[in-house]
């Protein structure tokens, strides 16, 4: 383990010996000859052959020259622990590489270099991440690092797939009722309280998106493994939307360019305020004042109202979290499906 822990941190250090062989050229030659050991060492070890003593004598020796003179009976105890850093060191540069090496995989095959908290990712798209549990324990922490190299695998697939929008059995409510039946379909994944989903939104009205495609808008109110939202209000809009859509097509629509176009006499986005001021209780009553703005009648309120509450509303929830999630393995929104692709992140015009 000597030769090696040495070949890795020789390699370590090889930038900055390349800078100084410059100004001091024998550094580099003293350096070169060190490193070939290492690496006929490496080599050897890799075809299960046994490294030249010679080579993990030098090491120890160049290491413990001035112990010898000095403290003698240092010199055992401190070989000893040479090779325990060794060791240690062997295995962390093997766990960082295939950390490396998932992180790679992960944000080809998922958009995102971290599995658990996708958003965490500066190299990923950028999203509203659907997160995972946090390990509580070490024993949990290892267990989900095998996980996610599972998730990575299972998701590669999903790279060459071709996605029918249409096939995809959503509780969906309707961007543009006019749109006729020829034009494409389109599947728009979004969470009414996610600021990005807010800006794809507004890209995709002012680019014709949705006069382009029979865009199938699904409200998704994002929850962890806890089942805590994670936008305090979403649930309730995305209750109100598609009991909405129910009693009149194209209203849900109305609903959501509301909280992500317009602004409160303050100048507050309305979805900064569901997000951060407005409680259920208040969240529920601007969305029904705006249903009275939309021509919508108080029997015709109290009837949205019932069917929020219905079962059937919190399963038609449950089961586009399902497809969401488990079907299509989706990280982050907005994700959009349309041109047999999927498009997860910012849309941008």
């Amino acid at each position: 383990m000597v030769c090696i822990a040495a070949f890795i941190i020789l390699a370590i250090i090889g930038i900055f010996v390349a800078i100084i062989s410059i100004f001091k050229p024998k550094v580099g030659k003293s350096y070169l000859k060190m490193f070939k050991k290492a690496w006929g060492c490496l080599w050897k070890k890799v075809r299960l052959q046994k490294c030249e003593t010679g080579f993990k004598d030098d090491v120890k020796n160049t290491l413990l020259s001035r112990v010898i003179v000095k403290h003698p009976k240092w010199v055992r105890p401190l070989s000893v622990i040479i090779e325990i850093l060794s060791v240690v060191i062997v295995v962390i540069a093997v766990w960082a590489l295939l950390t490396a090496v998932k992180s790679l995989l992960a944000l080809w095959a998922l958009g995102s270099c971290n599995v658990t908290k996708p958003s965490a990712c500066s190299m990923g798209a950028e999203v509203c991440s659907i997160d995972e549990s946090e390990p509580q324990t070490p024993i949990e922490a290892f267990g989900r690092w095998f996980t996610e190299w599972g998730e990575i695998f299972e998701a590669i697939p999903d790279k060459f797939r071709t996605y029918d929008a249409a096939s995809y059995n959503f509780n969906y409510v309707s961007a543009n009722p006019s749109v006729g039946a020829d034009k494409p379909t389109a599947v728009d994944i979004f969470d009414p309280g996610c600021s990005v989903c807010m800006v794809s939104y507004r890209n995709q009205k002012e680019a014709g998106f949705f006069d382009n495609y029979d865009v199938h808008l699904v409200p998704f109110a994002i929850q962890d493994a806890d089942n805590n939202y994670k936008f305090k209000n979403s649930e309730i809009i995305v209750k109100y939307m598609l009991a909405a859509e129910q009693i009149r097509s194209g209203l849900a629509i109305q609903i959501i360019d509301k909280i992500f176009t317009t602004k409160n006499h303050d100048g507050i986005y309305y979805q900064n305020m569901f997000n951060d001021y407005y409680s259920r209780e208040e969240a529920a009553a601007k969305l029904e004042s705006w249903l009275k703005e939309f021509q919508i009648d108080d029997s015709g309120i109290e009837e949205i109202r019932k069917i929020t509450n219905y079962p059937e509303t919190a399963n038609k929830m449950s089961e586009n979290r399902n497809i969401i999630e488990n079907e299509l393995r989706i990280k982050g929104i907005p994700t959009t499906l349309y041109d047999g692709k999927r498009h997860t992140g910012l849309w941008k015009a």
